[in-house]
C-alpha cells in the first residue's frame, strides 16, 4: 500500500462531553426522543416534508402560549434573536418605547430599543420585585408610548409579573406590548390571549427541554395588522416577519436556510409536551417549585421573590453573608456533576439561580439538589438550620403528584 493510500488519522480526538446534570437558569436537560429526532437525515429546507414539520410545529406551539391567533412561528436563531424581532418590527426610530426595567433582561430589551434609534422611557423597581398594576398603568396612560415591553418572566431574578393591567392600560393609549416569556413558556400558563400580550417571544433550551437555536413568537391580530400597515421597511431583512411569515408560513417563499434538525428537535420536544397534557405540566413545575422553596427555606436561605411571585422554573437564593457563590456551584459541580447558574449584574456576588424546567423539574432533582447544597454550604463552614432534603420530602408526601390539576392559574 502506497503512503497516499493509508487511511487518514484523525486530526482531533472524539467528542466525548461531560455529563452534567443541567438545574441552572438553562440549558435544560434534553429528552431522548429529542436526541433521536435530531439524528434524523437532513431534508432540504424547501421539501415538501420540511414544511410539514413546520406545521407540525406552528400548531403545538400556539397552545403553549395559550394564542389561538394563528400567527405563530418559531424563528431560526436563540431568544435574543427573538427578542430583538420583537423590537425591530415594532418599533421605528424615534418612537417612545416603554420598559418594565426589574432585572437583567428589561435592561437588555433597553439596550436593544436604544440601538433600533427609539425614544426609551424606563420604569424602574429593585431586582426581585414587580410592578403593582395600577403603578404600571398609571406611567403607561402618563407616557402614552408607542409600545410597552415587560419581561413577564425574570430569568435574572426569578420574578414573574403579572400583565393584565400592563396590556389594559397600553391598549387604552394605542400601544402595543412586548412580553418576554422565555422561562414561562412551556412550565407556567404564559396567556398570551387571557393578558392581551400582541407579541410574546420565547426560547427552546428552557422549559420545553429542546436545546437551544430556534425562538418562538407570536403575534396578536392586534401586532399583525401593526406589521402589515408599516410604511417603512423592517430595518433588518433577516428579522423581518413579513418576509418570515411566506417562507415559514403558508407561501413557502425562499428567505433562509434554515436549521433542520433543530425543528426536528422542536417538533418531538412539542410533541411530549402535548402527550404529558399543559395543565399536568404546568402543575408538575409548580409542585417540584414549591418543594424547593420549602427545602431551601428549612436550610435557612432566601428566594429573592416572593412565592406569590416567582417563576415556577428558575429559583433566584440569597445566600448567607460569607458564602461565595462561585465556590457553591464549584463544588456542586465536582462532587455531583451538577451544574447551577451564578446571579447577574448587582447580585452576581449574592446569588444562586436554581432551574427545575422540563424534563429536568423532577422530585428526585429537586431531593439531590437540596442534599448537595447542603453539603456545599457546609464545606463553607455554614451549617444549615434544617435540612432541606427532610423538608422537600415531607412537602411531597403532602402533595401528591397530579394533585391541583383543578388549580393552574398563577399563584394558585
Amino acid at each position: 500500500m502506497n503512503r497516499e493510500d493509508k487511511p487518514a488519522r484523525r486530526a482531533v480526538d472524539p467528542l466525548e462531553p461531560p455529563r452534567r446534570l443541567l438545574l441552572g437558569a438553562g440549558p435544560s436537560p434534553v429528552e431522548p426522543r429529542v436526541y433521536e429526532a435530531l439524528s434524523k437525515p437532513i431534508i432540504g429546507h424547501l421539501d415538501p416534508y420540511f414544511f410539514g414539520v413546520l406545521e407540525d410545529v406552528r400548531g403545538m406551539l400556539a397552545p403553549v402560549f395559550s394564542a389561538a391567533n394563528g400567527f405563530t412561528l418559531a424563528l431560526s436563531g436563540t431568544g435574543s434573536l427573538g427578542m430583538e424581532a420583537s423590537i425591530v418590527n415594532f418599533v421605528e426610530p424615534g418612537a417612545k418605547f416603554l420598559v418594565f426595567a426589574n432585572g437583567f433582561f428589561a435592561d437588555r430589551i433597553s439596550e436593544a430599543a436604544r440601538r433600533l434609534g427609539a425614544a426609551v422611557v424606563r420604569k424602574e423597581r429593585p431586582w426581585g420585585e414587580v410592578f403593582p398594576e395600577d403603578e404600571a398603568a398609571d406611567f403607561i396612560r402618563r407616557e402614552r408610548p408607542r409600545v410597552v415591553a415587560y419581561v413577564q418572566a425574570e430569568t435574572s431574578t426569578g420574578a414573574y409579573q403579572q400583565g393584565k393591567g400592563i396590556c389594559e392600560a397600553a391598549h387604552s393609549v394605542g400601544a402595543l406590548v412586548i412580553a418576554d416569556c422565555v422561562t414561562s413558556l412551556g412550565g407556567m400558563p404564559v396567556n398570551v390571549d387571557e393578558t392581551g400580550i400582541d407579541v410574546a417571544f420565547g426560547c427552546t433550551q428552557k422549559a420545553l427541554s429542546c436545546p437551544p437555536g430556534l425562538a418562538p413568537i407570536t403575534l396578536s391580530s392586534r401586532a399583525l395588522e401593526a406589521l402589515r400597515g408599516r410604511t417603512a421597511p423592517v430595518a433588518s431583512w433577516y428579522l423581518d416577519l413579513n418576509l418570515l411569515d411566506q417562507y415559514l408560513g403558508s407561501e413557502r417563499r425562499y428567505h433562509h436556510t434554515a436549521p433542520i434538525s433543530m425543528f426536528y428537535a422542536l417538533r418531538e420536544a412539542l410533541a411530549l409536551v402535548h402527550e404529558e397534557g399543559l395543565r399536568r405540566r404546568w402543575v408538575r413545575h409548580r409542585r417540584n417549585h414549591r418543594a424547593f422553596l420549602t427545602g431551601v427555606r428549612a436550610m435557612g436561605l432566601k428566594p429573592l421573590a416572593p412565592e406569590d411571585q416567582s417563576l415556577w422554573t428558575v429559583t433566584a437564593l440569597v445566600l448567607p453573608e460569607g458564602v461565595q457563590p462561585a465556590a457553591v456551584r464549584g463544588f456542586l459541580l465536582n462532587q455531583y456533576g451538577i451544574e447551577i447558574s451564578g446571579g447577574l449584574g448587582p447580585l452576581a456576588d449574592r446569588t444562586l439561580r436554581v432551574g427545575f424546567m422540563g424534563a429536568g423539574s423532577t422530585e428526585g432533582n429537586v431531593l439531590l439538589a437540596l442534599e448537595a447544597l447542603e453539603e456545599a454550604l457546609r464545606a463553607q463552614g455554614h451549617e444549615p438550620e434544617a435540612p432541606g432534603r427532610a423538608a422537600a420530602e415531607r412537602f411531597y408526601a403532602r402533595l401528591p403528584a397530579g394533585h391541583g390539576l383543578e388549580q393552574v392559574a398563577f399563584g394558585q
